[in-house]
């Protein structure tokens, strides 16, 4: 009840500095709408947002249940051999010394305009934050459980899955809710490149047509999804494994 009642403050304190912030520039509604004119546009086109944001919902859950697994998966190789190492690593830098957007339109030139490129967007900005994350929890084990199973003589496998991952879960959690916060922006950033459904491309055309409410209000249900995604994701990390 706290929590809620500090989040709606700070939202009426955000609504009251906006509307503070137009009356004294005395700034027109086609550079910055008011609240209220941006709220009324939410309720009139509710069936339209709601249409695109079930789209980019759909692209920032797929992104991040295969960029979770694909890093998951990553970080145990890594641990695990050598030879992954100095094979993934490259890869994790490249990720990131790449700009996002110029990364984009190659994927929409190989998996088109439909939904798989924009996943792959999603996919391609949390792979370094999750594997990273599980990667130095999984180095951190506790060397006294390290040096336990050498004198019970435990195989590799049983040290990795009974051992490793269980104490390094916490830091997988860490992953998990950086990158539900990252995967929408880049869901939105493939909507950008090339896209015809979605709240990205809503919101290309309300700022092509100048309906600059229309665009403040996809921006707002956008935020509101990351919102509850995060929320969501730190919910289930904090029943699990108590991060």
């Amino acid at each position: 009840m706290r929590r809620a009642f500090h989040i709606a403050a700070v939202a009426f304190l955000g609504l009251l500095v906006w509307q503070a912030i137009i009356t004294l520039a005395d700034l027109p509604r086609f550079i910055l709408p008011g609240p209220y004119l941006v709220f009324a546009t939410l309720w009139n086109s509710r069936m339209l947002i709601a249409e695109h944001a079930l789209v980019t919902g759909v692209e920032v859950l797929l992104g991040l249940i295969l960029g979770a697994a694909l890093g998951f998966t990553s970080a145990i190789l890594m641990v695990a051999s050598a030879l992954a190492r100095s094979v993934l690593r490259p890869m994790l830098v490249f990720s990131q010394a790449v700009p996002v957007f110029a990364l984009a339109p190659i994927l929409t030139l190989w998996l088109g305009y439909g939904l798989w490129s924009k996943v792959a967007m999603a996919l391609l900005i949390i792979y370094f934050p999750v594997t990273s994350a599980f990667f130095d929890a999984l180095m951190r084990t506790p060397s006294g459980w390290l040096e336990l199973s050498r004198v019970m003589a435990a195989t590799p496998l049983r040290v990795m899955w009974r051992i490793r991952v269980p104490a390094a879960m916490p830091g997988f959690a860490s992953g998990l809710r950086l990158a539900a916060v990252y995967a929408p922006i880049g869901a939105i950033i493939g909507e950008w490149v090339g896209a015809s459904r979605g709240l990205g491309y809503l919101m290309l055309l309300a700022n092509g047509r100048a309906k600059i409410d229309l665009m403040f209000a996809a921006l707002i249900v956008l935020a509101v999804l990351t919102l509850i995604l995060h929320t969501a994701v730190d919910a289930v990390c904090r029943r699990l494994w108590r991060t």
